[in-house]
């Protein structure tokens, strides 16, 4: 049986649905990795099954290193202001600058498949995965530019 406090934590990690964790946590019979696992591979689903929608809306975010001499700017893109409004959206987007800032990437390509600098078990594309999962809606980056004084 799955107790409610595990559903919760597997929540609490992913930011996903009560209800995407509790189907994840009772297909993998309890084993919070293995549920964790199954998440991922259903965002990535999602995400492929989204892939030609049109993208109306997003959000522009700027990261700027301690010290100023680092910055970044990000489009993160979506379907709908809806979502491009969302503070959890917008968090996402400001996270991927951070990261941009940090590991220089030199193309959207090589970005997504960095892993996270904040949690190196999840690669850029799977966060851009797990935003599709959360808001039900195809996610993808722009344009971003990483600027530094030398």
């Amino acid at each position: 049986m799955i107790t409610i406090e595990e559903i919760k934590a597997l929540r609490e990690e992913t930011g996903l649905s009560i209800m995407q964790c509790q189907k994840a946590l009772e297909e993998a019979d309890g084993d919070k990795a293995k549920a964790i696992a199954l998440l991922k591979a259903k965002g990535a689903e999602i995400a492929s099954k989204k892939g030609e929608r049109t993208l109306g809306a997003g959000t522009v975010a700027a990261y700027i290193h301690a010290g100023e001499a680092v910055g970044v700017l990000i489009e993160l893109l979506s379907e709908t202001d809806f979502v491009a409004k969302n503070p959890e959206f917008k968090a996402v987007a400001k996270e991927i600058a951070m990261h941009i800032a940090a590991m220089k990437p030199a193309d959207t390509a090589e970005l997504l498949s960095q892993p996270f600098i904040k949690d190196p078990s999840k690669t850029i594309a799977d966060i851009i995965n797990g935003t599709v999962q959360k808001f039900g809606e195809r996610t993808e980056i722009g344009q971003f530019a990483r600027f530094a004084i030398d």
